[in-house]
């Protein structure tokens, strides 16, 4: 009974703030080679410095978060978290080596795959709902289109100046750095199908940026700016 009363409390919480302030959150989808961890890290110190234009809420800190979806999905199935890494890709892998063995190009997903997928988009909506965060990846753009107060951004580059970025980052030779980007790509994007039941084309997103001619700083300060003008963030003197 108590485990039962919890459940409902935890659910009755969950539908009360889904119909009043869902987010504020940001999205950030990348292709191999562009580095979506360097913007979500500088967003979030730039945008704690904001405050959220509501008076029902108080100021927070904004967090990225990435990894640590892995890590809470793992904690709710009692898994080890290399396996929810196997069923979709999470960090840049060390080696070619890594990467052929973890997926295929025809990855079918099996039942106790979809159990993970299925937790890992509700870890996710949580957080999209929770608002103040930054997250890298994972399919969320797609998992959390509907929160209201999003903003989901999208890094992409040529492929020849990706491939040389790995090239500079990994000590790869240009041919594995090459098939490096291409299957991590392709396996990125296979998740995110998945998921979303359908490709995904630049409609999806509300800003892409060209990561090999944008600093960093551009790329943020222009978020910011978005975010103001949608009224996700204020600052006194707005």
């Amino acid at each position: 009974m108590k485990n039962l009363l919890k459940s409902y409390i935890e659910e009755a919480e969950k539908s009360r703030k889904r119909s009043k302030y869902p987010g504020p959150v940001v999205m950030i989808s990348r292709e191999c080679g562009c580095s979506a961890k360097r913007i979500a890290t500088k967003l979030s110190k730039i945008l704690s410095g904001y405050s959220y234009n509501s008076d029902t809420k108080t100021d927070v800190e904004w967090k990225w978060v990435s990894k640590e979806i892995i890590e809470e999905t793992a904690h709710e199935l009692e898994l080890n978290p290399e396996r929810i890494k196997n069923v979709f890709l999470s960090e840049v892998k060390s080696s070619l080596h890594d990467v052929s063995t973890a997926f295929s190009t025809d990855k079918v997903y099996d039942a106790d795959d979809q159990e993970i997928i299925d937790t890992v988009k509700e870890v996710i909506y949580r957080i999209a709902e929770e608002g103040y965060y930054i997250i890298v990846g994972r399919a969320s753009g797609a998992i959390a289109k509907d929160i209201p107060l999003k903003l989901s951004v999208k890094l992409q580059a040529p492929l020849e100046w990706r491939i040389n970025r790995i090239m500079q980052i990994s000590d790869m030779s240009k041919a594995d750095a090459q098939e490096y980007v291409l299957e991590i790509d392709r396996q990125r994007d296979l998740f995110v199908e998945h998921v979303a039941g359908r490709k995904l084309n630049n409609n999806d997103y509300d800003l892409i940026f060209n990561y090999s001619t944008m600093q960093d700083d551009y790329i943020v300060d222009a978020i910011v700016n978005i975010m103001r003008n949608k009224k996700m963030i204020t600052l006194e003197e707005d």
